[in-house]
């Protein structure tokens, strides 16, 4: 039953659009989010680790996990979870071995921060800028992780991958590296986008499924309102109740164009995933 699963949003789409940005760390706003949570009915916010000023990130400073416990703590909103999109702008594959070596330090620092706010996801996006094009690119993305899955194991965190792989290449790269730590983020939407079939997908990896990201795309194109796209949500409901997903739900969902409008978009999506969506998870 998904009513037993944490549903959370990602950080960012309860604020502002951040610098013009779609998916953005919002430095200045950030802090109100936990309320605006609390108020929607959401469980959780996934923090967003970007690239750009990650020394300001509060996952990256005792000061900042501080600040994050306190929020949680009188919120009742946790931190389940992390999209680290910083490693879409420093890859683990990269062909400089100082830049990877970079990449490598972060990640182990964030895991031991992480594990002090309890978190116990973290994605890897290895999709646009950042996939995984060629098998020298996935022969350095293996080496790079099994040297920190030691790190995520002993702080009990698992390293979720988001990849465009077809289904049968992805679940051999988990496979691959063969550890209880590695698993795997679902983005519905991004699949839709790909033309990939949820079936065939969550029959050829689902048990590595740990954090399922709620979106609606086009084939081909960008995100839309949720139940407007190309997503089979239905299937990929039903699909999850077969194998007993437990995993962390957040929605990532199309953004409104209007400041001024996002709450209320948030709002209404969230209405419709909670009473037209999941009814097939039930």
């Amino acid at each position: 039953m998904y009513k037993d699963i944490p549903i959370g949003v990602m950080q960012g789409r309860l604020s502002p659009w951040y610098k013009g940005r779609y998916q953005a760390f919002p430095e200045e706003t950030w802090k109100t989010e936990f309320q605006i949570a609390r108020d929607l009915g959401f469980d959780c916010i996934e923090f967003i680790f970007d690239y750009e000023d990650y020394q300001r990130n509060p996952l990256f400073s005792l000061d900042g996990l501080q600040q994050v416990r306190e929020l949680a703590d009188s919120s009742g909103v946790r931190i389940h979870s992390v999209c680290a999109d910083y490693f879409m702008k420093a890859p683990l594959f990269a062909h400089d071995w100082d830049r990877r070596n970079k990449s490598v330090e972060i990640l182990l620092r964030l895991l031991g921060n992480a594990a002090q706010l309890g978190i116990s996801d973290i994605t890897i996006p290895c999709v646009d800028e950042s996939a995984m094009k060629s098998e020298d690119n996935m022969y350095a993305f293996q080496d790079s992780m099994r040297e920190v899955l030691p790190t995520a194991e002993s702080c009990g965190i698992n390293i979720n991958l988001e990849t465009d792989l077809p289904p049968r290449q992805f679940a051999s790269l988990v496979e691959e590296l063969s550890h209880p730590r590695v698993k795997i983020n679902y983005d519905i939407g991004n699949s839709a986008s790909l033309g990939y079939d949820p079936a065939e997908e969550i029959d050829a990896y689902g048990i590595y499924i740990s954090v399922l990201h709620i979106k609606d795309r086009l084939y081909r194109g960008g995100s839309v309102r949720l139940g407007t796209g190309n997503a089979n949500f239905e299937v990929v409901f039903k699909k999850l109740r077969e194998i007993n997903f437990a995993g962390i739900v957040i929605m990532q969902a199309a953004r409104a164009q209007s400041d001024r409008d996002e709450i209320g978009y948030v709002r209404e999506q969230f209405a419709f995933l909670k009473n037209d969506l999941l009814r097939w998870w039930e």
